[in-house]
């Protein structure tokens, strides 16, 4: 863990990764209106990663509203992971912060992560997204408000990240020289690993509750079919990083448990079948035990993003 935690005259980099997405636009007027800590000095790197520069038309024309240094890279061939890859080894500064091209930022945002940062010494801080439906989303899907993104304490300990609203010590040991694994960059699930990795290494993860972020949900992932998937995936990458830990009689153990689990979620979604938001609740949980029982068999995470997402 870094040592040195003066958080004056501090140089700060937020990446953003972007794929076909007219949304930028909204992401990047959203930074333009940050409130900046005094000392702080703010860099956007925009990272494109469609096969063609689709988002430097845009990027320019919003350069001269822009009241920080603007960067654009073109990072082809529809891998996210190549896209992050290319923020880290662009960023130069103390700290990385990631937001995704469809997500909003409050303008206390990055004061918020950096604050915590100072207070907490963490290596890595995670801020809250919240979810925003369109009218005509299912009753279901709001209640349960199935699409926010907020951290899970395990013993009271946050183990892995997102990269939808992080801020990275670019100087802490368990983070210099890291990066994503470009084989989950279609798929999803490099944003788990990664920081799974870095609490393996000894890095800390903290949570700054009022970093918020907003993110609306398009029709597309507003269905059960779509959330299934996610979870399922989920569900893949974390039974792959348990199955790595553990020898072959180890993973049979790990794998009867996860369809121990995968079979009370179904049980449990039969008992709630009159409670939409408590069986679909159910079922998604299931859906990721199940996708842990694959992943710990060692079947590769299904395609969910980019090109396949885009078409």
């Amino acid at each position: 863990m870094r040592m040195d935690h003066d958080q004056s005259h501090l140089h700060v980099d937020i990446g953003i990764c972007t794929f076909r997405r007219p949304e930028l636009s909204a992401t990047l007027l959203s930074l333009f209106s940050l409130v900046v800590p005094s000392g702080v000095r703010l860099r956007l790197i925009v990272a494109d990663n469609d096969e063609t520069p689709s988002a430097f038309e845009l990027v320019e024309s919003l350069r001269g509203r822009s009241p920080f240094e603007l960067s654009y890279i073109h990072c082809p061939k529809a891998n996210i992971s190549i896209a992050r890859n290319a923020c880290l080894a662009a960023s130069d500064r103390d700290y990385l912060a990631f937001i995704d091209d469809d997500e909003t930022a409050s303008p206390e945002w990055l004061a918020e992560l950096l604050e915590t940062a100072a207070a907490t010494t963490a290596d890595v801080v995670l801020g809250p997204v919240r979810a925003i439906y369109a009218v005509g989303a299912p009753d279901w899907m709001m209640s349960g408000d199935f699409h926010s993104t907020m951290p899970v304490w395990v013993e009271g300990e946050i183990r892995t990240g997102y990269t939808c609203n992080v801020l990275l010590d670019m100087r802490s040991p368990s983070i210099h020289g890291r990066r994503f694994a470009l084989s989950l960059g279609q798929s999803g699930g490099e944003d788990t690993e990664f920081f799974t990795k870095v609490t393996d290494a000894g890095g800390r993860i903290s949570f700054a509750e009022k970093a918020w972020l907003t993110e609306p949900v398009p029709a597309r992932r507003a269905s059960l079919g779509w959330l299934l998937k996610r979870r399922f995936r989920s569900g893949q990458t974390h039974g792959r990083i348990v199955g790595a830990r553990h020898s072959a009689l180890g993973r049979l153990r790990q794998f009867g448990t996860a369809a121990a689990k995968a079979g009370y979620c179904g049980l449990a979604a039969l008992l709630t079948l009159f409670s939409p938001t408590a069986r679909n609740r159910n079922l998604l949980r299931g859906a990721l035990h199940l996708g842990a029982m694959t992943g710990i068999l060692g079947v590769r995470e299904i395609r969910q993003y980019g090109s396949v997402e885009a078409a």
